[in-house]
């Protein structure tokens, strides 16, 4: 008999549904209206959960799941998974590590181009047909902000933030970081205090994992950053206080945002939509056929691991 996985979240790379339906039985409990029966059903003969970084598991459904041994997560975030009770009950949590680096890093950069260069204005100017309206065409688009040279400002210097610093290292930026400690093995200047980086940043880019850190992009580190300063956000929505976010573009104490993550998703500040100096992606950094594909392959590689008795690969719970 196949083992049997349930399955938190879907899937979207069709050859890795195919394979994970071909190797185990799968209970899709996200297809469920009631989850509750759906687990009193088939929660004792589970031994292994897939699920999103966003999604993650809770202590109440692993509870649920007397045979469970690993938790894959399809996605780098583990704070959705209560790390602390899998530890405890010896179950092996594991996420994709690296493999979402590259396409992160992309959209940090393709972030602040948009945001800097007015990308989706001057996108919208030409659906709308005013360019051809126009009698002085350019006349109603202000002129955009160079990005190549801007002084960066990371936060995080783990996989994402370098790969981001050699992005951005490409187009002549100057690049400088705060982490918890100085990285010896980078040739970035280290600041270590995150108001002092933003003062001598023209774009502070939020790459840290920092699963328990919140609201540590507040009015006085915006304040630093400045009225031509940028904040682009590819690593968790709770770094940022929101109000202090949408009160200081309001009052134009910042140039402009670009925004991957929110703290409540998929509720965003309804102030948001209506400023032009702010570009908004719905949490998908990752989504290419690609990296979704690599990630798929680590999941399959995970469960077959963990089941097996071994530590599976980007395992986070030892």
């Amino acid at each position: 008999m196949k083992v049997e996985i349930l399955q938190l979240s879907p899937i979207l790379i069709p050859e890795i549904n195919e394979q994970l339906h071909a190797l185990y039985t799968v209970r899709p409990y996200f297809q469920q209206s009631d989850k509750a029966a759906y687990l009193k059903v088939h929660g004792a003969n589970i031994r292994a959960v897939v699920t999103g970084g966003h999604t993650g598991i809770t202590r109440e459904v692993m509870a649920q799941l007397p045979k469970l041994e690993v938790v894959a997560v399809n996605g780098v975030g583990t704070d959705a998974v209560d790390l602390a009770y899998a530890r405890d009950r010896g179950i092996k949590v594991t996420a994709t590590l690296g493999a979402l680096t590259d396409d992160v890093a992309d959209l940090a950069i393709g972030l602040l181009i948009g945001a800097c260069r007015g990308l989706c204005t001057a996108d919208r100017f030409v659906r709308a047909d005013l360019w051809h309206k126009s009698a002085t065409p350019l006349a109603p688009l202000p002129l955009a902000r160079q990005f190549s040279g801007m002084r960066v400002g990371i936060v995080g210097m783990g996989r994402v933030g370098r790969a981001v610093a050699v992005r951005a290292a490409a187009f002549g930026c100057p690049i400088s970081y705060t982490d918890l400690q100085p990285m010896s093995d980078v040739p970035y200047s280290f600041i270590k205090d995150l108001v002092a980086l933003a003062e001598q940043s023209d774009a502070l880019i939020l790459a840290a994992a920092a699963d328990k850190a919140e609201g540590i992009i507040d009015a006085e580190v915006l304040h630093a950053l400045g009225q031509d300063g940028y904040l682009i956000n590819v690593a968790r929505g709770r770094l940022v206080n929101e109000p202090d976010l949408v009160a200081a573009l309001q009052a134009g104490l910042i140039a402009g945002a670009g925004l991957d993550v929110f703290v409540d998703e998929p509720n965003v500040p309804g102030a948001l939509y209506e400023m032009e100096n702010v570009v908004l992606q719905p949490h998908r950094a990752s989504a290419t056929v690609q990296t979704r594909t690599r990630m798929g392959h680590m999941v399959l590689a995970s469960l077959a691991d963990g089941l097996a008795g071994k530590v599976p690969a980007g395992c986070v719970t030892g």
